[in-house]
């Protein structure tokens, strides 16, 4: 017999002699006995499976399993528990400007990602995967691997715009932000998604696998040592990022589906530095450096110590200060439309980002952006001149350089502007 065990995802199938299954289980398979054949059949929806005993062959499909088994509150609990536990974000000790970026891109994704630069070891990774606990949940379109805003046509998919324009009444589920993570050693189909060749030829469909750029719409993409990354992914993350959209062109044959994404992506400047196209991209960047306090440095160890030894403990320790952390993050959220930043504000900004001499008004919008989020973050309906301050600094001194050899700027020079400019 056959013990089948199902998560939702992956479907292994684990063959015994002595191993017994209840037969109230085996709902998903389905068997067939061939006495002295040998044929491979391709299951619809699942996977066929040939067992050998003696001269028969044994053949199993496997379909729908996670589905099945279990109630759909059950499977989620199950993958919940199943995934690798994070270091919970508010236990992060010190780094303050690199933690104040990510979260103002969660309240505000138009700001447009945050580059993070930093020696080795300064938990930038961690810090950015810790993130995960405290994505809100959106609106999407049931069963789209898209994740289509059911309300907002530039974010839908062909098919479920389509639908829409007809009238018809789409299934809308509420799910958590994604976060994606974009390997270095990504092909470029798998980041962009195949079309189906064969099928489209002998069945005239046009049938897609969506790659990476279509489980990040509307979600967080993250590219770790991103200033390692081939420069052919560097083209297809850029005109990504440049259109909202991702096309796939194979054959004659034309897909287009929406990839809107916070592009989040930390590396080592050591390692070499990032083409200025890719880095203008990123709405803000945070420098993180090494701590130098020795006793900040033993509490650091310690609570990787105890997370390491108890991850569950840990979190639960961290619990009351994730949630108070989540609920801030939904407040600030929910007001973000209603902060107001005054007229002569904005024009010391531009003023600003003028005498830097800051190529193009991305700068100025992003700086907007960011400091109504940082209002947003401190429960006011109102931009000060302290609120842009404190960002101003991470989303211009990445668009200073001009040579490509020179170094990013600290910060300073931008202070420095801005204290002349506001005073």
């Amino acid at each position: 017999m056959a013990a089948l065990i199902g998560t939702p995802s992956s479907t292994s199938l684990l063959a015994s002699r002595h191993s017994s299954f209840p037969i109230s289980k085996l709902a998903s398979l389905s068997f067939s006995r061939n006495p002295g054949q040998c044929n491979w059949r391709k299951f619809y929806g699942g996977i066929g499976i040939p067992l050998r005993n003696g001269r028969s062959q044994l053949l199993v499909s496997i379909s729908n399993v996670a589905t099945e088994i279990g109630t759909a509150e059950q499977v989620q609990r199950l993958a919940k528990e199943s995934q690798r536990p994070v270091y919970p974000f508010s236990a992060i000790v010190g780094q303050d400007e690199m933690k104040l970026c990510l979260l103002l891109n969660v309240i505000d994704p138009k700001i447009g990602g945050v580059m993070i630069m930093g020696d080795r070891g300064t938990g930038k990774s961690t810090a950015v995967r810790s993130l995960v606990d405290l994505l809100p949940e959106i609106k999407v379109v049931a069963g789209d691997p898209f994740n289509s805003d059911p309300e907002d046509p530039e974010l839908m998919a062909m098919e479920v715009r389509q639908k829409v324009m007809k009238g018809e009444k789409v299934p809308v589920v509420m799910t958590k932000i994604n976060m994606v993570d974009l390997p270095l050693g990504a092909t470029e189909d798998r980041v962009c998604g195949t079309i189906d060749i064969e099928k489209a030829l002998t069945e005239a469909v046009k049938a897609f696998e969506p790659g990476l750029l279509a489980k990040a719409n509307r979600g967080i993409l993250y590219v770790d040592e991103v200033n390692l990354l081939d420069d052919h992914l560097v083209d297809v993350l850029l005109d990504s990022a440049a259109s909202g959209w991702n096309t796939v062109e194979r054959e004659g044959i034309s897909i287009s589906h929406p990839a809107r994404f916070i592009l989040i992506g930390s590396g080592n400047p050591e390692e070499g530095e990032l083409r200025p196209q890719l880095l203008d991209r990123f709405g803000m960047h945070a420098q993180v450096g090494t701590v130098k306090d020795a006793e900040l440095r033993v509490k650091i160890v310690e609570e990787r110590a105890r997370f390491d030894r108890n991850p569950k403990e840990f979190r639960d320790s961290y619990k009351a200060e994730q949630e108070k952390l989540q609920q801030q993050l939904s407040a600030a959220r929910s007001s973000l439309s209603s902060v107001q930043i005054d007229h002569d504000l904005r024009v010391k900004i531009s003023k600003v980002c003028a005498e830097l001499n800051v190529d193009g008004l991305r700068g100025d919008i992003v700086t907007n952006r960011a400091a109504k989020a940082l209002a947003a973050l401190k429960g006011r309906d109102k931009v000060s001149a302290e609120d842009i301050a404190t960002v101003i600094p991470n989303c211009l001194r990445h668009r200073l350089r001009k040579d490509p050899l020179e170094s990013i700027d600290s910060g300073m020079l931008v202070i420095e502007k801005f204290y002349e400019v506001f005073s």
